[in-house]
């Protein structure tokens, strides 16, 4: 069972909001329409609901800017050529002048129903952790389906729960258990340690200011997982497990409308 917290338990963090206006899959989706406002204004609003020091919007686009600004919203123009939100959050971090030992999380523009719980288990994970530079979240992967599907990203950590190695493969793996046809197989076990990644991040303000000099790391080349260019370096990524998986973000226009027929059936 993940820890609940309250405010005071916590230390001071600040939350980011890389928000990006366009996007291959589904362009202008931070502007779409859910239950009469912007996906963007959802993720502000959960985001002021955590309780961080601040929360800033950081885009390169002037539609965003004005629709941050709309919702009150502080903004922060940043460059617009990064690769990734982890280069924007850097952009950010530096442009605020913020300490080396501060906390910083990254919520994406997209995920407007994420847990305000699973961010404060991810920041408490961190400042445990004094030898941890980053923190990530994590659940239990309870079927074969998931297990075996490339696009659910599984984790395995130590004892002290830092992440080992993310990978799109499934693992661990049980030498006496799986057999050709596994792949059918239904549940897993119930002491199988399979962990699902959740794409939640939380960093130290020193780790954002070095991310730049971290060259590409050919693991992260192959997986097309980012989180392996922090490990191929040594630096140690603590994870936060949670028991149930968060709401779907919004990739795609079909993933709007399953948020849309959600909403409208919670309002029933």
């Amino acid at each position: 069972m993940p820890p609940k917290f309250n405010n005071d338990s916590l230390p001071d963090f600040h939350i980011v909001i890389p928000a990006r206006y366009a996007s291959q899959r589904f362009p202008q989706k931070l502007m779409a329409d859910l239950g009469g406002k912007p996906v963007l204004q959802w993720v502000y609003e959960l985001a002021l609901g955590a309780g961080a020091k601040s929360v800033t919007v950081a885009t390169d686009h002037e539609v965003i800017e004005q629709a941050a600004i709309a919702v009150g919203a502080p903004v922060v123009m940043t460059r617009d050529d990064h690769e990734n939100g982890t280069e924007r959050l850097a952009e950010v971090a530096e442009k605020m002048g913020w300490q080396q030992d501060e906390i910083i999380v990254n919520v994406q523009g997209d995920e407007p129903f994420l847990p305000v719980a699973l961010i404060h288990s991810a920041v408490d994970a961190l400042s445990r952790d004094k030898e941890a530079e980053m923190a990530t979240a994590a659940c239990k992967i309870s079927n074969a389906k998931d297990f075996f599907n490339p696009n659910v990203v599984k984790v395995v950590c130590d004892e002290q729960q830092r992440a080992l190695y993310f990978s799109r493969a499934p693992m661990p793996w049980d030498r006496d258990g799986f057999t050709q046809d596994a792949t059918k197989a239904g549940e897993l076990a119930a002491d199988f340690p399979a962990f699902r990644h959740i794409g939640l991040y939380v960093y130290r303000a020193s780790l954002l200011a070095k991310y730049a000099s971290l060259p590409m790391s050919p693991l992260e080349r192959w997986e097309k997982l980012e989180q392996l260019r922090f490990l191929h370096q040594g630096i140690k990524v603590q994870v936060a497990f949670t028991d149930t998986l968060p709401p779907h973000g919004v990739d795609t226009p079909e993933d709007l409308e399953a948020l849309r027929t959600k909403l409208s059936l919670d309002n029933l």
